[in-house]
């Protein structure tokens, strides 16, 4: 559905994407990821021809984007992570608006308009106005204005920042269901726990490359990381700390106020020669656990950089 080959886009001096190329299949839920200036947004309003590049091809339906192909646009429904309605607007005047946009036939545009208020839980709110409504609502009825005319493809960037945890599910479940009505998605959050429950298959950008892509069990195949064991109410002293550090698959420790923290590569029996090791030395400790790799971790070891809202 989406071919971006060696895109190129310079600011001056500095290089926001470089030879970028990505694919994306239809049907998919795309999760792209990548920390603060990576190139996510600029990626972005390239592929949507809001921005004019230096270099590459992007194709979205088998056709080449421009700045004028409006037959691929009308295609194409964006929610972006900052909140774009009218506040003189009625929910329902924001809806039919931007449906109108797309959809000239008054008829149909009033089915579609009530349909995606029924589909973002706005039925109690289509007179409101967007000041009155929550933080979660309003990033209901954003939603509902980038969806309401049915689009092939859908881009939605960071569509859940700070909302309730309900509203948060609702999005999310609404996002499944927008996919399992036909819609391919492209999906940025800072969220992992987010991307690893909704996307078939994720990419990880920095520096405006593409620096690995595929499901969430390929991605974590691809790091060192095989388990990370915890231990909490443990006192410890340098030279242990340096022995455990040497102990057989250990790559990496932390501790910190009396947590240590293990990072192991994939290895049989990893916790138990841990835990061997504290009563050879009789080291008491509180909780212990130990967890699989995550998308974080995924994250973290391929960007070297944590992920922040």
């Amino acid at each position: 559905m989406i071919h971006i080959e060696n895109l190129v886009k310079r600011y001056g001096n500095f290089i926001a994407l470089d030879h970028l190329n990505l694919d994306i299949k239809e049907g998919e839920v795309f999760g792209l990821l990548g920390p603060n200036g990576s190139g996510k947004t600029t990626a972005i309003n390239c592929l949507l021809a809001l921005l004019k590049y230096d270099k590459g091809t992007i194709t979205v339906f088998g056709k080449e984007m421009h700045p004028d192909s409006y037959d691929i646009k009308q295609d194409i429904g964006v929610v972006m992570q900052n909140v774009a309605v009218f506040d003189q607007m009625s929910v329902w005047e924001n809806i039919d608006y931007f449906c109108g946009l797309y959809v000239k036939d008054k008829k149909t545009r009033l089915e579609l308009v009530e349909e995606a208020i029924h589909f973002t839980g706005l039925e109690d709110f289509r007179k409101s106005r967007p000041k009155k409504l929550s933080g979660g609502l309003l990033r209901r009825l954003n939603i509902a204005c980038g969806i309401a005319h049915k689009p092939r493809l859908i881009i939605m960037d960071e569509p859940t920042v700070a909302v309730d945890p309900q509203s948060r599910n609702r999005i999310l479940e609404g996002i499944l269901e927008l996919n399992r009505q036909g819609s391919t998605i492209i999906y940025t959050s800072h969220y992992m726990e987010e991307v690893e429950q909704i996307c078939s298959r994720i990419a990880i950008i920095d520096h405006g490359q593409v620096l690995a892509t595929g499901t969430t069990e390929e991605l974590k195949n691809m790091i060192k990381t095989g388990e990370t064991i915890t231990l909490e109410a443990i006192a410890l002293n340098k030279e242990q700390l340096a022995e455990i550090r040497g102990l057989p698959h250990v790559f990496e420790i932390s501790y910190e106020e009396q947590v240590l923290k293990i990072r192991l590569s994939r290895a049989k029996h990893n916790l138990v020669r841990i835990l061997n090791y504290m009563q050879e030395h009789d080291l008491a400790f509180g909780r212990v656990f130990s967890e699989l790799p995550t998308l974080n971790d995924v994250f973290l070891e391929i960007t070297g950089k944590e992920l922040r809202d």
